[in-house]
C-alpha cells in the first residue's frame, strides 16, 4: 500500500526537476567582459570579429530577457554562446593586430639614415 509518505518521495524528484536554476549572473558578467575585450583589442576593424561580437551582444541581450521572463536555464546556456562567440571575436582582432605588427616590423624603414653631423671649420 502506498501511503503519503511514499508519494511524497515519488513526487519530489520531479519537483525539484521543476525548480529554475538560479539567475547566471557570473555567466552574464564573463560574456559582457569577453565583448568589452574584444571592442577594446579592435574587433570592430576585423570584420569576422565585428560580425561576431554583434553577435554575442546580441546573445547577451536575449539571456538577460529570459532571465526576466524566469528562464535561467536558457537564459544561461544562450550566456554560454555568447561568452564563445566574443571570445573568437578578441582572438581574431588579437590575430590581425598582431600580423599588422609583425608586418610593419619586416618592412624596410621609408626614411633614410641619419647622417652624422658634420664638423664645423674654425676660421
Amino acid at each position: 500500500m502506498f501511503t503519503r509518505k511514499h508519494i511524497g518521495w515519488a513526487v519530489l524528484p520531479l519537483v525539484a526537476a521543476c525548480a529554475s536554476a538560479p539567475p547566471p549572473t557570473d555567466r552574464m558578467a564573463s560574456a559582457e567582459s569577453a565583448v568589452r575585450a574584444a571592442k577594446e583589442v579592435g574587433s570592430d576593424q576585423v570584420p569576422q570579429a565585428q560580425l561576431l561580437v554583434k553577435l554575442a551582444q546580441e546573445q547577451i541581450d536575449k539571456a538577460k530577457k529570459l532571465s526576466e521572463d524566469g528562464d535561467d536555464e536558457q537564459a544561461s546556456a544562450m550566456l554560454q554562446r555568447a561568452t564563445a562567440d566574443a571570445e573568437l571575436g578578441l582572438a581574431m582582432a588579437r590575430e590581425q593586430a598582431a600580423k599588422s605588427s609583425a608586418q610593419k616590423a619586416t618592412q624596410p624603414s621609408q626614411t633614410p639614415p641619419a647622417a652624422a653631423p658634420l664638423p664645423q671649420s674654425q676660421n
